[in-house]
Order: structure tokens, then C-alpha cells, then sequence
């Protein structure tokens, strides 16, 4: 496909506009949004230097936006900038998945995935927020200790049913007694490997670590007072808000401690994030539909 001049220099200047601003509504830039929503070839030329660019260029609406893909360092974070503005100093893996897991529960709390719109509320307050990432943290942490128990109980009963069977056999009794010996002394040594390994399981097929979250998260002081330090639950919480207030993702109302998601949040949820596969694979997660068997942890 040959291009003309002015659809090139058009393209570009859609694509620098969009690098300055990540975003481009019709309101804000009507001739450039015009010329991307109409000319077909403009399009075809802005999605591929945002491709180049390692982007994705998506229309949403009466709105174009520029959103940089997963390893995308330069235009987005990495895990280790988002570490750093999100945690506490030295913060750990574990402390950076309690932070993408406060923005998943605020996702699920704000969004439902029904109907011509996925949004469900309008505003959430601060102290509903917290409350609920201590409940589903408790729950996750509850569900995964249920069925490691369960998995024992099915182990327990399976040793039982083969000595049961063992003793059927005709085996001398210093051989007998040796074999029970060594079964007892093995037991033993891997007994904590066993629990280990099957936590482990258990939060793998789920595909949240909640251990480990859980431990994050009481690791953080609380302190009524309303400390900003990242090393309360407030704190915390506050620099996660914050950030997505930057990012134009919530309006924060500090004041009235509330919450209230923005026309770009909304879209994303509509358009591209809120798919009902993605949806229902997070509220399985968050709220213990036992569903999931087969999935990748990592999907």
C-alpha cells in the first residue's frame, strides 16, 4: 500500500502527540482525531510505529489511547520501578504482590463484567477498601489451609488403606518391623517438606500466593492517625491510590477518604481489561470458586 505524504506526516504527528500524552480524545484534538478515526491508511501508519514502539494504539469511544505493553520499561514500569513506588524501602516480592492484589480487589469491587457496562458503583470509600482486602486476604488464606488439610486427610487415609493391606501378606516380623521403622522415620523427616510443597500447590492452582500476602501484609502497622509511611496498612494503601489517581486510572478525594474511577479506567474495563474470561479467572481467584482446575497459575 503506498501512502501519500500527508497521511505520513499526519501518522506522525498522531504518534508524537500520543507519546507526549498517552492520550488523544476528540474534544482535546478533533482534526487528529478525525483523521485516525476516518482514514484507514492513518491508522494502519500510527499502530505501526506504535508496534515498533512495543504500544498498543486502541480506540476507545471518542478517545485513542497509546498503552505500552507488559515489558515495556520505557514507556510503562517494570516490576522493579513499581517496587519502588509502591512499597516500603527494601520491599520483597511479596510486598509487590500485595499491591497488585489491592488493585484487584479495587477492580473487582468497582466492576462486575455484566451488562452494557461493567461498572457497578460509583464511589467506595477507603476504610470499605482496607476492609475488604483484609477479608479476602483471610478467606484466600482460610480456603488454602482448608484444603491442604483435605489433601492430608486424603494421604492419611491412602497410608492406612496400604498398611491395612500389608499386613495380608505374609512378610517375617523382624522384616515387618524394620519396614515400619523406616516408613515412620521418613514420615517424620518429610513431614514440614510435605506441608511446604503442598501450600505451595494449593496457591499455585489458585494463582495467588496468599501465604506469603498475608505476611505482607501483617508485617504493616496500622495507625489510625493516617501516617502516609509505606510502612502502615494506611500508608500503603494511600501510595497505591496515589499512584492511580498520576496515572488518571481513580480520582482520590482525601478529605472524604473516597474513591471514584475515571472515564479512562472505565473504558479500559469496558473495552480491553474487563473480557469475561480475564473477569471470571480474577473473581474465581479473589472469592474461592473451585473452578479453576486445569488453568495455568501464570495464564
Amino acid at each position: 500500500m503506498a501512502y501519500e505524504m500527508e497521511d505520513i506526516r499526519t501518522g506522525q504527528e498522531i504518534f508524537y502527540y500520543l507519546l507526549e500524552h498517552h492520550e488523544m480524545s476528540e474534544e482535546a484534538q478533533e482534526r487528529l482525531f478525525r483523521s485516525y478515526a476516518e482514514n484507514e491508511r492513518i491508522q494502519n501508519l500510527v499502530k505501526s510505529q506504535g508496534d515498533a514502539a512495543e504500544c498498543d494504539i486502541e480506540r476507545y469511544g471518542d478517545v485513542v489511547y497509546l498503552i505500552p505493553r507488559e515489558d515495556n520499561a520505557f514507556l510503562g514500569f517494570s516490576k522493579a520501578q513499581l517496587k519502588q513506588i509502591l512499597c516500603k524501602s527494601g520491599g520483597t516480592d511479596k510486598d509487590y504482590y500485595l499491591s497488585q492484589f489491592v488493585i484487584l480487589t479495587l477492580l473487582v469491587e468497582f466492576y462486575d463484567g455484566q451488562g452494557a457496562t461493567s461498572k457497578t458503583r460509583d464511589y467506595m470509600r477507603v476504610g470499605e477498601l482496607q476492609n475488604c482486602i483484609s477479608s479476602r486476604l483471610r478467606e484466600g488464606a482460610e480456603r488454602v489451609s482448608a484444603e491442604m488439610e483435605e489433601g492430608q486427610a486424603a494421604e492419611e487415609k491412602q497410608a492406612s488403606e496400604e498398611k491395612q493391606a500389608s499386613k495380608g501378606k505374609q512378610a517375617s516380623k523382624e522384616k515387618q518391623i524394620s519396614k515400619e521403622k523406616q516408613v515412620s522415620k521418613e514420615k517424620q523427616i518429610s513431614k514440614e517438606k510435605q506441608a511446604a510443597e503442598g501450600q505451595h500447590a494449593v496457591e499455585e492452582r489458585l494463582g495467588i500466593a496468599f501465604s506469603n500476602m498475608v505476611e505482607a501484609y501483617e508485617a504493616l502497622r496500622s495507625d489510625e492517625k493516617g501516617s502516609r509511611a509505606k510502612t502502615t496498612k494506611e500508608g500503603f494503601l494511600y501510595n497505591i491510590l496515589n499512584f492511580l489517581q498520576k496515572q488518571g486510572l481513580i480520582e482520590y478525594v482525601e478529605e472524604d477518604e473516597m474513591i471514584k474511577t475515571t472515564k479512562k479506567l472505565d473504558q479500559f474495563m469496558d473495552w480491553n481489561l474487563l473480557n469475561q474470561n480475564h473477569f471470571q479467572r480474577v473473581r474465581r481467584v479473589l472469592e474461592g470458586e473451585h473452578s479453576m482446575e486445569g488453568e495455568s497459575a501464570g495464564s
